[in-house]
């Protein structure tokens, strides 16, 4: 139906960093990340540290330092060339089962059913949130793929400089994910035009619908990016697949976008041989080549 390609300076997704995920990168527990949110002077940052007990207070102050150092590293970065990309394809699709049909284009996007429900009520399947293909009516999914320039990772071996902008390129990633979505919900797909969430809300995911990526539990299978990298064009952004689906660069992340208010992130869970043995024959692999692919 519609392809919507941006590309983003870091000033524009830095403020959609989700820094909780920052500092479990580097081992940190979630209380540390709230550093990122402490006026800048010396008064309120001693107070932050202050606030730990004697045992974590030399943590927070690595903490500090931590951020001080992401920031730094944005603060280069926000004066460079250096983009982010994002890529939504809008197609009409229906559900039909455990699949995702792309009625227009006659392509099936199989999907897993959980088989062992977490909490009381129906094995979940992504394709149960997609209007029934019986409906006789045409519902509507976003594709998604976003990544980060190759350039934000130096090539000199220096380990924490490597490491820590490994982990900001990831995360400028998945803040690329988070504005494109926000953007498709009010402009490109436009089923929440009036849409007026904080970033904090956004993080809590309090708007209509969901963002699965490949590798969430709800979709778990890696051989998809290849089926999202056909439909998406990958290469033309620079992201390139593995033989075991993982995407290069690594700052680069890919999935569904769904808009049913009753959407919600679920787990698979195990898959049975007689799921896997299913769900190749609907993939189209054999299982053995399948069973490699599916996260556990």
């Amino acid at each position: 139906m519609s392809t919507h390609t941006r590309h983003f300076r870091v000033s524009e997704v830095r403020p959609y960093i989700n820094w909780p995920y920052f500092f479990h990168a580097w081992g940190f527990p979630v209380r540390f990340s709230a550093i990122s949110q402490i006026h800048a002077c010396p008064s309120c940052r001693q107070a932050w540290v202050n606030g730990f007990t004697s045992e974590e207070r030399s943590r927070a102050i690595e903490a500090m330092k931590l951020y001080d150092d992401a920031c730094r590293v944005l603060d280069s970065w926000g004066h460079s060339p250096l983009c982010t990309h994002s890529r939504v394809r809008l197609l009409e699709a229906n559900g039909d089962g455990e699949d995702i049909v792309l009625t227009r284009l006659g392509i099936t996007i199989p999907l897993l059913r959980q088989q062992h429900p977490a909490e009381e009520g129906p094995c979940l399947c992504l394709a149960d949130f997609v209007r029934p293909l019986e409906s006789g009516k045409a519902d509507r999914i976003g594709l998604f793929v976003c990544t980060a320039d190759q350039g934000f990772i130096p090539q000199h071996h220096d380990n924490y400089d490597t490491l820590l902008c490994q982990t900001l390129a990831d995360r400028l990633a998945e803040a690329t994910a988070e504005l494109a979505h926000q953007i498709t919900r009010r402009e490109w797909w436009g089923y929440a035009p009036d849409e007026n969430l904080c970033v904090r809300e956004l993080f809590e995911e309090r708007y209509q619908g969901k963002r699965p990526a490949v590798g969430y539990p709800s979709l778990p299978d890696q051989s998809l990016c290849f089926l999202l990298s056909d439909l998406l064009d990958f290469p033309s952004l620079g992201v390139t697949l593995t033989e075991s689906g993982a995407m290069v660069p690594h700052a680069s992340t890919c999935g569904l976008m769904l808009s049913h208010p009753a959407t919600r992130h679920f787990s698979v869970g195990p898959v049975g041989d007689d799921q896997l043995q299913d769900y190749a024959r609907r993939r189209g692999m054999k299982v053995e080549d399948l069973r490699r692919f599916v996260a556990h």
